[in-house]
């Protein structure tokens, strides 16, 4: 075999790997997307990955440590209880006037009053006089819906089903990998699907951190307007603070958390006057704009990509496969460049 033969069938040999990488990754992961899978996957990698980093950090601060994935995993577990506890406790104690479901409906209520004076008269005739206007509506609309919200509520019990499953195995997961860390299989098969995991978890970790970031930058920037901007022109907005902390937690979804929040600023602000509804719209509008490059840009910085690829990779998973692609598409890609790169077709 002359030379130039061996280096074009080294180099097919390559490309056949590469390729074999990047199918096996889009294969699995549409494979999980197809079945609906995603709250399930999602779950084991948040407890795994929690659990394994936590451990990390408790072997540097105390070496003589024992049992330190157990602890980890106990504190990780213990989090995500006290979360939910404290979900539960808030929707327990919204029956108060001043905090929950009667403090939306009321603010709700000037909202419609607002519309009502705001809009024209032709608009504003299909605008209902009160909250029993909105509860006639949404009594109606359910009646003509059953059957669909049957099918959603089937899929949300079904959701939350997968999510305990998923956090079971992760649980499961991160003690047993844990423990089988420094033995090495002696078949090709075990390791290359350790391997992988690995890539995974490395690629979905830099993810969350990102998001992380990005959730910090607009709850700093929301602050500002609600807590300065808004107070500083004698016009501050009612339950300040709390839709800080829902800006923060609603930013760890990405982009469509920020419209979740972004929706019930600007609702409550038209309960004030149209004025701040239209300043808090042009603010977070801004805000968010520029959160959806920063978004591609912090994340693409953490696995080595451009802007523009993550949002192409973005459009087109959530083309595919909705909200579940859209919200999949960083880790995918994450995964499928952290193979290219370990395959050194990229530098």
């Amino acid at each position: 075999m002359t030379p130039s033969n061996f280096s074009q069938s080294a180099h097919e040999f390559s490309l056949s790997r590469v390729l074999i990488v990047v199918v096996w990754i889009c294969a699995a992961w549409f494979s999980v997307l197809a079945l609906h899978l995603t709250p399930a996957v999602f779950a084991i990698l948040i407890t795994y990955g929690a659990t394994t980093r936590l451990a990390h950090r408790l072997k540097a601060w105390l070496p003589a440590l024992r049992h330190v994935e157990a602890i980890a995993l106990l504190l990780v577990l213990s989090a995500i209880a006290l979360g939910l506890g404290a979900s539960l406790e808030y929707l327990l104690e919204s029956g108060s006037a001043n905090v929950g479901v009667p403090a939306v409906l009321e603010r709700l209520s000037k909202v419609l009053d607002q519309l009502r004076l705001a809009l024209p008269a032709a608009l504003s005739a299909h605008v209902p006089a009160s909250i029993d206007g909105v509860r006639a509506a949404a009594a109606a609309w359910l009646q003509n819906h059953a059957s669909q919200l049957q099918t959603w509520g089937g899929h949300t019990l079904r959701g939350v089903g997968y999510v305990l499953a998923g956090t079971v195995i992760g649980a499961l997961l991160s003690i047993q990998l844990n423990r089988s860390t420094g033995k090495v299989s002696s078949k090709h098969l075990p390791r290359l699907l350790r391997l992988r995991f690995d890539e995974l978890i490395e690629s979905f970790t830099h993810i969350v951190f990102a998001q992380f970031k990005i959730s910090a930058i607009n709850t700093l920037a929301t602050a500002i307007f609600l807590l300065g901007v808004l107070p500083t022109l004698g016009t501050p907005i009612p339950l300040a603070g709390t839709l800080v902390s829902i800006t923060f937690v609603a930013g760890m979804i990405p982009i469509v958390g920020n419209l979740v929040s972004n929706t019930i600023i600007v609702a409550i602000a038209l309960s004030q006057s149209l004025t701040m509804a239209i300043l808090a719209f042009i603010w977070l509008v801004a805000i968010h704009k520029v959160e959806y490059f920063l978004n591609a840009h912090i994340i693409g910085s953490s696995i080595r990509s451009k802007a523009w690829e993550l949002l192409l990779a973005m459009l087109v998973m959530e083309a595919l496969f909705g909200l579940a692609g859209l919200v999949t598409a960083p880790v995918l890609y994450a995964q499928i460049k952290h193979g290219l790169y370990s395959q050194g077709w990229l530098d």
